[in-house]
């Protein structure tokens, strides 16, 4: 019997380079996007990750960006090395295991499958979707925003669709917006993975590869899902022409020592009611 997978990723800073709103910004002519984010986050406005869907509908700066200009930004995306190569891949691991790959993303639907375009099929893209308007081209509204706890709902969604246990999902994401679904992904015994040493994510995430190859990624899933050794693993490498040439598994402990002598800080003491 197969045995059927889920494998799951967020788009910006997982699969690529870097931040579509970035890109989309130097294609307006606009240079303050992160400022702009900065100050949406201090306001808990926005949900995060969302950002850049919410300019596009209401700042001023954004309301000029139409569809075209969305399909452009997605072709100057930079993607990390090997995406191409890691989507396929993903079909030849083995003969009894079926990895079904999707992009849940809070960035512009059109952005992602522009930038994705020959690598993963639209259909299994979900990204943030805009009503337009058919006279001017503005963005009306959001459709939808797989954002934040929004991105579990579509995780839902695609689970229910392919038929699969809570167990057999793989998520991989690399910043404080993936946390919602790497949590819910951790609670059903999922396997997580950070691609960054982002704030927190690789506290929730179960593995972290630092990389610039998508191909990275891999590695956990041959470890905790198939079982396999590094040797094994250095040879499928092999046979997509790739040399495994530096993997460090480090451990990282964080500790806060103080002095047993001092007093302790009055909100670390308890008192009794």
């Amino acid at each position: 019997m197969v045995k059927q997978f889920l494998l799951a990723s967020d788009f910006d800073q997982t699969l690529s380079f870097n931040d579509s709103g970035v890109v989309l910004s130097e294609l307006i002519g606009f240079h303050g996007f992160h400022d702009k984010v900065e100050g949406l986050s201090q306001m808990n406005l926005v949900q995060q990750g969302a950002e850049l869907s919410y300019l596009i509908l209401h700042d001023p700066e954004f309301r000029r960006v139409r569809r075209d200009d969305l399909i452009e930004t997605g072709k100057r995306i930079r993607l990390k090395h090997d995406v191409a190569l890691f989507a396929r891949a993903l079909d030849s691991l083995a003969d009894d295991y079926k990895f079904s790959f999707y992009v849940i993303s809070a960035a512009p639907q059109e952005i992602i499958v522009s930038a994705l375009e020959g690598i993963v099929p639209p259909d299994h893209i979900f990204g943030t979707r805009f009503r337009y308007n058919d006279a001017t081209g503005e963005v009306e509204s959001i459709i939808r925003a797989s954002a934040g706890w929004g991105k579990i709902t579509v995780l839902e969604e695609i689970r229910a669709l392919l038929g699969i246990s809570h167990d057999h999902i793989i998520y991989m994401g690399d910043g404080s917006s993936d946390l919602p679904v790497m949590m819910h992904v951790n609670h059903h015994d999922g396997l997580t993975i950070a691609v960054s040493e982002a704030k927190y994510i690789t506290k929730v995430a179960r593995r972290t590869v630092l990389s610039d190859n998508a191909m990275s990624v891999l590695v956990p899933v041959l470890e905790e899902v198939l079982r396999w050794d590094s040797v094994r693993i250095r040879r499928m490498f092999a046979s997509h022409g790739l040399t495994l040439r530096e993997w460090d598994k480090t451990r990282t402990d964080m500790l806060t020592i103080q002095d047993s002598t001092l007093p302790m800080p009055l909100a670390a003491v308890s008192h009794p009611h």
